[in-house]
């Protein structure tokens, strides 16, 4: 069975979380939810807005088909190799949208089912009693281990039912189950040196798995007097990460008898876990515990140790006690900076608010050692918005301009409270994009330019020139002549200019006997959206050329010419 469950949360970035249920062992293909649908997403609008699964959230187990956000098994999911015996496992993933950018966290519950029976370590149990023991005694025994948990965990246990014993099932603090064998009546060992019972484990699912094995009690010859230790229970602290050979607590038994009869072995019980006997070790002498192995705080809080004492003496009786091991955190883990989704340029225009990046900050300590203060450093346009539990998002925080910064490195500083204080830093790189904000300047407002008369047409006279700041087609100017009239002719049969260049040709040879000078506008235009301009003025100033005689000036040569002809006459 399916089960969803949403949770909206509108913040920033983070608009909703989505919880989903799944049976382990499910087949590939099985539908888990659609998480586009559920959430009320527009099913066209997925390939647009690029709805995709944050790459770091991925699971082999579960796949989004992402044209129509179908959540479905892609592998078949052993909740008992994925998460061990964890009361709660939970596959966690993260989808997001682009344009405008949105996270949303799908959780997917893996239940568990009953696959699997209890067992014990061994299928013949022995325990070994005096025939001295009084009624009330009890006897630790080997217990059976459940890989499944919650309702299909190990329950109880049973034994087959007898005049000598019965059996006390104990709840340890981590909510394991075993069982002591309480002596009910006194032994005989000439009438009964040995009893045989059937040990029953059964779990709790419907229906219920079981698991047996052949338990086989030995009554021993008298020993006058069994070991005592101190008190029943000991509890102690331990700091997490303590090197291997630390004491971690020294036992004491005692035993009234005297030679073998009163020298004591110390050992752990058969019940208890694989993992304590990897963390520790005890001197089968002196009682002496020892850190043996890693003690991680994060891995678990508390640990029982159950610890026996026999003499070596023949028919030997055993004394229990039980050692809480609490562990102390330490501040041996800095804040974790992961990064989910990241813009990589905003628009220069980009309003107020704007979500670059979302990213997540954990830190694996307790209390104050996982209390995280997380900031951005630096004097930049960005600052945190807290979206969801550990989620946060990078917003803009003021107005961006890519002509004075066309990009920015923002640094993420995540802080623990701990002693001494441990923080993560991480950094990402934000383009900012252009937007036609510019329109071009001329270097002048007024360009004189002369021309000698009598030019060549066709003949370069001079350059405009104007300047974008922006980038692209934003700053990709084209020139041209603003339509006007020349003693009543278009300025364009005077003069003529290069589009890509600026440059200025005469298009006639100018005579300043008939116009002095002329002026125009040219304009500068961008190819950006919605194009920009600006218009600068051109003043052509023709300068003369003597290409003229003085007026009269043929006449006066004519007249002398006659003089001196008439006087030669004479």
């Amino acid at each position: 069975m399916i089960v969803l469950l949403v949770v909206l949360c509108i913040t920033d970035g983070v608009l909703a979380q989505i919880r989903y249920s799944v049976p382990e062992e499910a087949d590939h293909g099985i539908l888990v939810g659609n998480i586009a649908e559920d959430l009320g997403l527009d099913l066209t609008k997925l390939a647009s807005r690029r709805f995709q699964v944050v790459p770091s959230s991925r699971t082999p187990y579960l796949e989004v088909n992402l044209e129509n956000g179908v959540l479905f098994v892609n592998e078949k999911i052993d909740r008992e190799q994925i998460c061990k015996q964890s009361a709660s496992c939970q596959l966690n993933m993260e989808v997001f949208l682009e344009n405008p950018l949105e996270l949303f966290r799908v959780e997917i519950e893996v239940v568990d089912i009953n696959d699997n029976p209890p067992s014990f370590p061994e299928t013949d149990i022995t325990v070994e009693i005096s025939e001295s023991a009084v009624p009330g005694t009890r006897f630790p025994l080997e217990s059976a281990f459940d890989p499944d948990v919650g309702s299909n965990a190990l329950r109880t246990y049973d034994i087959t039912t007898n005049n000598y014993f019965y059996l006390d099932v104990q709840t340890q603090t981590d909510g394991n189950k075993f069982a002591e064998l309480v002596l009910e009546k006194p032994l005989d060992r000439e009438q009964q040196a040995a009893h045989r019972y059937v040990l029953t484990a059964v779990d709790g699912g419907q229906p219920p798995r079981t698991g047996t094995a052949l338990l086989v009690v030995k009554v021993l010859d008298s020993n006058d007097n069994v070991p005592v230790f101190d008190q029943p229970v000991y509890t102690v602290s331990l700091s997490e990460n303590a090197p291997v050979g630390m004491l971690v607590i020294q036992l004491n038994a005692t035993d009234m008898d005297e030679g073998l009869n009163g020298e004591i072995v110390y050992s752990f019980s058969n019940h208890i876990s694989n993992r304590v006997k990897d963390l520790f070790s005890i001197d089968p002498r002196t009682g002496r515990i020892e850190v043996r192995g890693e003690v991680d705080f994060e891995e678990s809080s508390l640990y029982q140790i159950f610890v026996q004492a026999k003499d070596l003496g023949p028919n030997a009786v055993a004394a229990h006690c039980k050692v809480l091991v609490k562990v102390t955190d330490l501040n041996d883990n800095a804040p974790e900076i992961t990064f989910s989704t990241v813009t990589e340029s905003v628009s220069e225009k980009a309003a107020p608010g704007t979500v670059i990046a979302l990213l997540s900050v954990t830190d694996r300590d307790a209390e104050e050692n996982g209390q995280i203060h997380v900031e951005i450093i630096g004097d930049v346009p960005f600052k945190l918005k807290t979206s969801f539990r550990n989620y946060f998002t990078i917003v803009t925080d003021g107005p961006l301009n890519r002509e004075q910064a066309d990009s920015y490195s923002i640094t993420v500083v995540a802080r623990d409270k701990g002693t001494p204080s441990l923080a993560t830093s991480k950094s990402i790189r934000v383009q900012v994009s252009d937007e036609n904000d510019n329109a071009p300047t001329f270097t002048q407002p007024i360009y004189d330019v002369y021309v000698t008369e009598n030019n060549v047409p066709g003949a370069y006279i001079h350059a405009v020139t104007a300047l974008d700041p922006d980038i692209g087609l934003n700053a990709l100017i084209s020139y041209s002549i603003l339509e006007c009239d020349i003693q009543g002719m278009s300025v364009k049969t005077y003069v003529s200019i290069n589009e890509e260049t600026g440059y200025l040709y005469a298009l006639r040879s100018f005579d300043y006997e008939q116009l002095k000078d002329f002026t125009f506008m040219v304009q500068a235009k961008d190819a950006g959206t919605p194009e920009l301009s600006t218009n600068s003025t051109v003043k052509v100033i023709i300068v003369d050329q003597n290409d003229n005689a003085p007026p009269g000036a043929g006449s006066l040569g004519e007249e002398r010419h006659s003089q001196r002809a008439s006087a030669a006459h004479r």
